[in-house]
């Protein structure tokens, strides 16, 4: 009876290590799991002023975990100086010269009228003036003053928005680009664009 008795009660010992050893190994398992370093499901190159660094889309977490998702993404939000492959390219900002030649070409077709500064009818000098005014700058009003005003320019020099003077200084426009003005020229001519050569050139200053 004794006998039984003990044959039972180490088996009943026995059984509890098993469990305990099986729940440890269990344990051991989950830690395990937890602890390994989680897998990046893909990565991006990112350009920083240090190199480039590859960045994973998501953390890859391990399987089998209750209650944990299977990838955690991962955002990283716009930094000064790093490019992020896919993030749009910030535009351009528009220089006030240029925004003065898109002003005098909104005119174009618009009549000539000497002493007419705009908005709706000009003379050469007016229509410098008006559309560098349209820029946020203020120029001189004569054609004379306008040639004095600014950095002096050489012919191969130029560039968009740059005043062109012609006849000596009694006539400007402003350079456009690809060897063209845009200017008020004469009476019964509306506002055009035409070749800087079809004038005799004296002279450009950059504003």
């Amino acid at each position: 009876m004794a006998t039984t008795t003990v044959k039972r009660q180490v088996r009943g010992m026995q059984r509890t290590a098993r469990r305990a050893a099986a729940a440890g190994a269990v344990g051991a398992a989950t830690l395990s799991a937890l602890l390994l370093p989680a897998t990046p499901a893909s990565a991006q190159p990112v350009n920083t002023p240090v190199g480039v660094i590859d960045v994973p889309d998501a953390i890859q977490l391990p399987a089998g975990i209750p209650g944990l998702p299977e990838s955690i993404p991962v955002n990283i939000p716009p930094l000064p100086g790093i490019a992020i492959p896919g993030a749009p390219a910030p535009a351009p900002q528009r220089s006030f010269r240029q925004a003065a030649v898109d002003a005098a070409m909104s005119r174009v077709g618009d009549p000539y009228v000497y002493g007419a500064a705009g908005p709706d009818a000009f003379d050469c000098s007016g229509l410098v003036q008006w559309s560098y005014a349209q820029a946020g700058v203020n120029l001189p009003r004569t054609s004379y003053e306008q040639a004095s005003t600014g950095s002096p320019v050489s012919y191969d020099g130029l560039e968009p928005g740059d005043v062109v003077s012609f006849y000596g200084g009694s006539h400007s426009g402003i350079y456009i680009g690809d060897g063209n003005v845009v200017h008020a020229s004469t009476s019964g001519q509306p506002v055009k664009v035409a070749p800087i050569s079809s004038m005799p050139f004296a002279g450009a200053t950059r504003i």
